[in-house]
């Protein structure tokens, strides 16, 4: 099977290390590609500058406080966007806030996970997402 596209969207350098761990453990073949802010993620789904030959991602791992442009604007922009809206968004966050969850669910994210600060249970929630996304769910192919 071809290997899965994950685009991660994230600043904290802790959690992009953690991710790409308990990625590396998982037992569907992945590609994980990271960006660390806003306006770079958008570049990359839109295949601008740099990203020119960026794969499409089939899952997007979004941070929601990041430099710049936040996660609830790439989350918004990403679902007004009529070739992008497709690719499911989970929002991987440190916040448990009901008005950030409600947002982003306004915003049409597909789920919202708040961040362990357990790394043993930060490193199994990334592995369920992947196993959830990759092995239970269908998704549209690219």
């Amino acid at each position: 099977t071809s290997s899965v596209e994950i685009l991660l969207v994230e600043d904290n350098p802790g959690d992009v290390r953690l991710t790409i761990e308990a990625l590396k453990e998982s037992k569907v073949c992945n590609n994980l590609n990271v960006v660390s802010d806003g306006m770079e993620a958008m570049a990359y789904l839109r295949r601008e500058g740099q990203y020119a030959n960026a794969p499409r991602p089939d899952l997007i791992l979004l941070d929601l406080n990041l430099p710049g442009k936040d996660g609830r604007e790439v989350l918004s922009e990403i679902k007004a966007d009529e070739d992008l809206k497709c690719i499911p968004v989970v929002v991987l966050t440190t916040s448990a806030a009901e008005q950030d969850i409600l947002r982003t669910y306004r915003l049409h994210a597909n789920c919202y996970i708040t961040k362990p600060v357990d790394l043993d249970q930060f490193i199994m929630i990334v592995q369920n997402i992947q196993d959830f996304w990759f092995s239970i769910v269908k998704l549209p192919s690219r």
